[in-house]
């Protein structure tokens, strides 16, 4: 891959946050631009910490899975089985596999396709009272279904909420503990976890969108502390120390190692969802890539394996759009 002028990339579209681009483990390009904090004019650094937003679902697919592996979870039940929904509009028939690949039909907590947002929900539903996993079902377990299960892929968060339920409930441990144990510290992944956004943790990217001219913290925009579906806080080397761990088989064995690498539902004629992880198709239906994005306030970013070129790119941003001009350059250059 060639890499020249990716900095000039990076200062041309003032990107605050860091990229890697891996080869076999090799580093081909890193680099940390922008701030941390303004309030405080603290820089990046290639250890900063970023919120990864819905990359988070990743750890929970990988967590689902390895209690499918134990025999604690099964992907065909109800996940009424796991999940008391008494007196809910989620059906039965909704599975883990269903939840996991975005074809459960279920309601999400806020329809972006409807004219709904997240700052609308936070004005009636402060953030900050979203502290547990439980906390997110009041705001779609009694939302009326957009689908029958399994008919059609919907892009959702509440689905995962509900896996991360299981996953408390079938192990008798946090989500974010279980998570930190069994996902974040097989992989090596020394410099992530699950920080409150409102602390002090050490290598916070907070985040900042630009309001009216003038930078705004986006501390109140979103929950402080993260989910199952989102809000997790990574370096950009752990979250390709993930993607290893996964294709090593230190997260999962071998059957649900390559259950997670093989795309499992279409969704468009070049895009199919797998368990979290998402796949673009060559024209001759092999897999190009597979990656996992995350969008949210004050965070962008994607994690993606590029696999004929058998590299590994990681960029994050902490701001809404920073990540995606450089996103789309890194493809463009690797052929997209």
């Amino acid at each position: 891959m060639d890499t020249t002028g990716l900095d000039d990339v990076l200062a041309d579209n003032e990107f605050s946050g860091v990229v890697l681009v891996r080869r076999d483990s090799g580093t081909l390009y890193e680099a940390a631009t922008g701030l941390a904090t303004r309030r405080w004019d603290v820089a990046n650094t290639l250890d900063t910490r970023f919120d990864c937003a819905g990359i988070t679902k990743l750890f929970t697919s990988v967590a689902v899975l390895q209690q499918v592996s134990k025999g604690n979870l099964d992907l065909e039940a109800s996940i009424h089985h796991y999940v008391d929904l008494s007196g809910s509009t989620i059906a039965p028939e909704v599975t883990l596999l269903h939840l996991l690949t975005h074809t459960s039909g279920i309601a999400d907590d806020v329809d972006e396709e409807e004219d709904e947002s997240y700052a609308d929900l936070y004005a009636t539903v402060p953030s900050y009272n979203l502290m547990e996993a439980a906390d997110y079902l009041p705001l779609f377990s009694s939302k009326p279904p957009v689908a029958p299960p399994g008919i059609g892929t919907l892009y959702g968060n509440a689905g995962y909420v509900l896996a991360g339920l299981a996953i408390e409930r079938v192990t008798g441990i946090p989500y974010r503990q279980y998570v930190f144990d069994e996902v974040l510290t097989r992989a090596a992944m020394r410099d992530s976890g699950f920080y409150d956004k409102r602390e002090a943790a050490p290598r916070i990217a907070e985040g900042w969108e630009l309001v009216d001219g003038a930078w705004r913290s986006t501390l109140f925009d979103s929950p402080p502390i993260g989910s199952p579906d989102t809000g997790a806080h990574v370096t950009a080397s752990d979250l390709v120390l993930f993607l290893e761990a996964v294709r090593d088989g230190s997260l999962l064995d071998k059957e649900y190692t390559d259950e997670f690498l093989t795309p499992q539902v279409e969704h468009d004629p070049v895009t199919w969802y797998g368990f979290g992880l998402e796949f673009d198709l060559n024209d001759d239906g092999s897999v190009r890539s597979y990656y996992k994005d995350g969008v949210g306030a004050g965070a962008s970013g994607i994690v993606r394996h590029y696999v004929e070129e058998r590299i590994d790119i990681a960029v994050l941003s902490n701001s809404e759009e920073g990540a995606w001009p450089v996103i789309r350059e890194l493809d463009e250059r690797l052929g997209g």
